[in-house]
């Protein structure tokens, strides 16, 4: 069955897939697959399918907000694919991770508008639990390989999904989300969490540090730093080695 608005074939695509913002991010991770063919590139929606340890895994990119994020999500589920996870980048609301570290969403804060037409204000938005153990348990691995040069800190957290990138002339209350516990804000982990519940897959999110959100803490926002890069890199591989674990139990 086709897909319309990725251009996907639902017999083409697996049970586990990575999920990311940027057609180049796609790119760069499937680079980390063997065998690795892309299937389209449709809008900002780009595919890739091939082997990580034996597991076949999807990268298919998102787009930038909740809106386009969830009709990825959506008709990759009708595709198949049951387990979803998030790699991407966020603003911190703490000094204790700056940019380069890396956090584990374990449930967003829905202050999008997306999800707000799909279900109750009320109704959480929260990661399965099994994939954010997974994703915490390979991200604090050592002795792996960029675990040597890797410099900055891995938490775990509430993180909050806004819509709004740049500041207009209502107030975002960062401050209070971050008075609340939350660790940090970017723009598509809530509707990841809400559409995955809605439609019956699991799935979790993991987020590079590229700069601060709250103001009191601001600074130069250069995405681009080594730091960061490292984080990325960190992330990614935290993904692939997750989905590889989970797979390994599923299958027991």
């Amino acid at each position: 069955m086709l897909m319309p608005i990725l251009q996907i074939h639902s017999e083409d695509m697996p049970a586990y897939a990575i999920v990311c913002g940027d057609p180049a991010r796609a790119e760069k991770i499937s680079r980390k697959l063997e065998q690795a063919r892309e299937l389209a590139f449709s809008r900002e929606y780009r595919t890739f399918v091939g082997l990580y340890e034996g597991v076949q895994i999807a990268v298919v990119s998102h787009g930038v907000g909740s809106p386009g994020a969830a009709v990825c999500f959506e008709e990759l589920i009708r595709a198949g694919v049951t387990t979803l996870i998030r790699v991407g980048t966020a603003g911190s609301y703490t000094a204790d991770y700056p940019a380069g570290s890396v956090i584990v969403s374990t449930a967003a804060v829905r202050s999008d508008g997306l999800t707000r037409q799909l279900v109750p204000d009320g109704f959480p938005a929260v990661a399965d639990i099994g994939v954010t153990q997974a994703l915490i348990e390979a991200a604090r691995e050592h002795g792996s390989e960029e675990a040597t040069t890797f410099a900055g800190k891995v938490g775990v957290g509430i993180t909050v999904t806004l819509d709004a990138f740049f500041a207009g002339v209502e107030e975002i209350p960062h401050r209070k989300y971050k008075q609340a516990g939350a660790l940090a804000a970017e723009m598509e982990i809530a509707a990841l969490y809400i559409v995955s519940t809605l439609r019956g897959a699991r799935a979790g999110a993991i987020v590079a540090i590229d700069g601060f959100a709250d103001s009191d803490l601001a600074a130069e926002y250069d995405p681009h730093t080594d730091a960061v890069g490292q984080a990325v890199e960190r992330e990614i591989n935290a993904a692939l080695r997750a989905i590889a674990a989970l797979a390994r139990q599923d299958q027991a």
